[in-house]
């Protein structure tokens, strides 16, 4: 029996050195237990809050609506970091920016959108006793 080349030997090592160097991610993990289960409890905390306030009725309707979805966009923001990890750190700050360009467009849409919508209710001309 012989021997394998030297060469295969120090190919085969490279490969292995290959694996044992961070993962593809950056060294950035997906998250832990512990990450996770804090997520968690913000979410049903956030959850838990704006049901109160709306089946209590304790404060009044406007007020209620606005802490409603001051607490949806935090909730946004626990899922975001939490369970989506982005951050400045994954992936070289590249999803982050991902996610600012995303809500900069969709803001844009709906903003346009709301725009077009009301100037066209606002110009159209009233439909009272048209065609009677």
């Amino acid at each position: 029996m012989s021997t394998p080349p030297a060469t295969a030997h120090a190919s085969d090592h490279a490969h292995d050195q290959h694996h044992d160097g961070p993962p593809p991610d950056g060294g950035h993990g997906h998250g832990s237990a512990r990450g996770y289960v804090i997520g968690f409890l913000l979410s049903a905390v956030l959850t838990a809050i704006p049901f109160w306030l709306v089946m209590s009725g304790t404060l009044a309707a406007q007020t209620t609506a606005v802490i409603v979805v001051a607490l949806a966009f935090v909730q946004i923001i626990v899922h975001t970091v939490f369970f989506l990890h982005v951050n400045r750190q994954a992936e070289g700050g590249w999803t982050l920016l991902t996610l600012l360009f995303t809500l900069v467009i969709v803001a844009i849409v709906i903003a346009g959108s709301l725009w077009i919508m009301y100037h066209l209710n606002t110009n159209m001309m009233p439909m009272d006793g048209i065609g009677m």
